[in-house]
Formats: C-alpha cells, structure tokens, sequence
C-alpha cells in the first residue's frame, strides 16, 4: 500500500470544498439541536433548497449576491412552513415532519415535471451557474502547489472555491460565538434546558425556536451552496444520508460547542477518506467490487455513529453536563 499517497488524500479532505460545506451545515444544526434542542432530522432539505435557489436565480441571471439572497430566503421560507405547525408540539413532531419534508423537496425537485427548472434526476450542470462566482477570484491563472497540494487557482475545485468556503465557515463560526453569548443565546440555552423555566420568565418560546430554526436553516442553505460550487446541483446526492452524515459531524465534534461541527467534518472526512482507499487497497475486488466499498463505508459510517452516541454523546469537545438528548 501507497501510504505516502493514503495520507496525502486524506490531508486533503482537511481543505476540500466539501469539508467546509458540511461543517457550515452543522453549525446551522448545532443552531437547531446543540443549543436550542430542536430535532431537525431533514437538514439536507435546507441544503438542497439552498443549491437550488443559488443555481436556478443564477441561470436566470442574478447577480451572486442576489442569489445567495434567494437561496437564504428558500431556507427562510421552508423554515416558516414546518416550524409553524409544530414548534408548539412536542420536538418529536418536528423530526418527524423534517425528515418527511426533505425527502418532498428531493422528489420534486427529480420530478420531469420540473426539468426546466431543477433538471430532474440529471441535477443542474455546475457550469450553468458558476461563472459569477468565478467572476470575483483575485486570483490569476494557473495553479499553485502549497505544500503536497496542487490546485488550479479558479477552477471548479480550484484554491478559489476552497479559500471562499472556509472564510464562510469561519464567519459563520465567529457569529455563533457572539450570538451565543449574547441574551438571545443564552435564552436558546435555557430553552434546550428547561422551556417551561423560560416561558416563566415571560420569554416566549416558541418565537425563539421559530429564530433558531430560521437561523440553522439559512446556515445550512449557505452549506448547500457551498456544496454545489465545485460540483453540480444532483437531488439525489442530498437526501437522507446527508442528513445523516451532517448529525454524525456535529455529534463527533461536539454539540452545543463552537468549534465542535468544524472538528468534527474535518475527523469526519479524513477517517472516510482512509477508510475507503484503504478497503479499495485491501479488499479484493473478487470479494468486494468498486460498486460495493461506497455503501459498506456507509454501514461503517452508521455503526460509528450507533457508538459514538452510545459511549461519547458529547463528542469530542462537547461537555456531557450540557447535552441530553431528553426531547419535549
């Protein structure tokens, strides 16, 4: 085995596009679930939402403000229709209906009867909807090497798309950090803990549920596009398991910490990345062909998650004092 190259792959994983996309996607989880004890089990459906508004207004000719306004305010308005109805119930209805609600938002948008718009189950082609962000690189032609990295410097997954993901990914970690400290986070705090001690207190609650779910959604918006940028917008490579794949980074980092979604994407991908060129190495392809190493990393993944909840709810950065998964 090639374990020069082994290493190589996974310390890219630590910069990749995709990296930053699901570490934005959990902080905007972390908004929900980590402090303020929401259970949003369809957060890919924020994320397709986001890459849909962002591709579909740039195709039609908005500017990339403009359309990384749309794709937040799709987020903004999918988050208004599944938290009206149940933010006043228990938190179980609310996982229930986002995981139903994702899975909507993923079919229709494979559906033929919106090909024009989201391309069916083909997904929209990246180079429909890329160049305005390209547009904005200071960087010049060519590629660059920074260490055992080789990149071109504006290419679809260039340095460009890798320096604008992880400056979103820190300025969203920043403004958590001032949120939460601020009286409003500390509310969110203290309904995760006990709403009824807030709602005595005279705070409504269910407004500030309404703000969270709102502000997580928007972030997981931003984590959709960020996804999409490198790659195409494909519905099908935004469901469920994505969902999944974003509560195991916020779990493994830590919920209701900081910089426990960023930690843990960055774990996350690069035990991925070792584990499956490893089982391409190791397994024989008479065994295990090609086809069969993505969905048995995939029940590698879940059992990972199975423990790591069981033995390590708080993750690795998270206090356990602070996190119970007792749901209202």
């Amino acid at each position: 085995m090639d374990w020069q190259r082994l290493l190589t792959l996974a310390a890219a994983e630590l910069i990749a596009p995709q990296t930053a996309a699901f570490a934005l996607a959990a902080i905007g989880l972390n908004v929900h679930f980590g402090f303020t004890g929401l259970l949003n089990m369809g957060h890919a459906g924020f994320m397709l939402l986001g890459a849909y508004g962002f591709a579909i207004s740039t195709i039609a000719g908005a500017p990339l403000w403009l359309a990384l306004i749309i794709a937040m305010a799709c987020a903004v308005v999918f988050a208004l229709l599944l938290g009206i109805p149940t933010l006043k119930l228990r938190g179980d209805y609310l996982a229930i209906v986002t995981i139903s609600a994702a899975e909507i938002v993923r079919m229709v948008g494979r559906s033929t009867l919106f090909t024009d718009l989201t391309g069916a189950s083909s997904g929209i082609r990246g180079n429909t909807y890329k160049s305005t962000f390209q547009a904005l690189s200071p960087l010049p032609d060519g590629s660059t090497t920074i260490g055992p990295f080789t990149y071109g410097n504006n290419l679809s997954n260039g340095w460009w798309v890798r320096i604008a993901a992880w400056a979103i990914v820190l300025l969203a970690v920043l403004f958590i950090y001032l949120l939460m400290r601020s009286p409003w986070g500390r509310v969110l705090k203290g309904i995760r803990e006990d709403e009824d001690a807030v709602r005595a207190l005279g705070k409504s609650v269910y407004a500030y549920k309404m703000q969270a779910l709102v502000l997580g959604g928007v972030l997981g918006a931003l984590g959709g596009v960020v996804y999409v940028l490198p790659t195409s917008v494909q519905p099908d490579a935004m469901g469920r398991a994505m969902t999944f794949f974003v509560w195991t980074v916020l779990l493994l980092g830590g919920a209701a910490t900081i910089f426990g979604p960023v930690l843990g994407s960055m774990i996350f991908f690069v035990t991925l990345s070792i584990v499956r060129t490893t089982m391409r190495e190791v397994l024989p392809p008479d065994v295990f062909s090609p086809a069969q190493i993505e969905p048995l990393s995939g029940m590698l993944i879940g059992i990972a998650l199975m423990l790591l909840v069981i033995f390590r709810p708080q993750g690795i950065l998270g206090d356990k004092k602070e996190l119970t998964f007792h749901v209202r």
